[in-house]
């Protein structure tokens, strides 16, 4: 893995349909200094597009790697290598969006109380209790490390109703790319 400068770009989120969204990732060998770089560019990246939580195959690597950050519900932003939900309970409706999916959102039915048994940035073995918001960001992001995105959740009418309002905001905005770069052109 190469290591990221901490003032390079952040990187690009796929978006779906990208079939790196829907691959199972592989688990995090080890936490190292590679492991550290690429969270820390996830994190940038999750800000950067006012996201909430972000998985590592969300911009293109297969690795079980998530960041969350929930203002009022984290001190500090979560960055969990091979995170596993331990134990959950309860339930809650919440609506969700996904930095892959942009445009769309739908109410989700999560667990609303989850713990998550995961490796911290120094790769020592750690337990997070999460309910509410936090609860379903980390629910969401642990789906992207098996290739599930927040739309297999809903029932088939409904997704196929979201994947169609979203393949129309996909389609006009390659349409509004393809004309500003147009434009561009004919104005060099």
């Amino acid at each position: 893995m190469k290591v990221m400068p901490s003032d390079s770009p952040p990187p690009s989120i796929l978006k779906a349909p990208h079939p790196r969204l829907r691959r199972p990732a592989r688990p995090v060998a080890a936490v190292d200094d590679e492991t550290r770089a690429l969270a820390a560019a996830m994190l940038r990246t999750m800000r950067a597009a006012g996201g909430v939580g972000l998985a590592a195959p969300q911009i293109g690597r297969s690795l079980r790697l998530i960041a969350a950050e929930i203002p009022g519900q984290t001190d500090r932003p979560l960055l969990l290598a091979n995170p596993k939900v331990v134990s959950a309970e309860g339930q809650i409706l919440w609506e969700e969006g996904c930095l892959s999916l942009p445009g769309i959102s739908a109410p989700v039915r999560r667990a609303a109380k989850v713990k998550v048994a995961a490796l911290d940035m120094q790769g020592d073995a750690v337990e997070v209790s999460a309910g509410d918001h936090l609860a379903v960001c980390l629910q969401h992001e642990i789906d992207h490390l098996d290739g599930i995105l927040f739309v297999d959740r809903l029932s088939r009418l409904k997704r196929s109703l979201l994947m169609t309002k979203y393949e129309k905001l996909r389609r006009k905005s390659a349409r509004e790319a393809r004309e500003a770069r147009e434009k561009q052109a004919a104005w060099a």
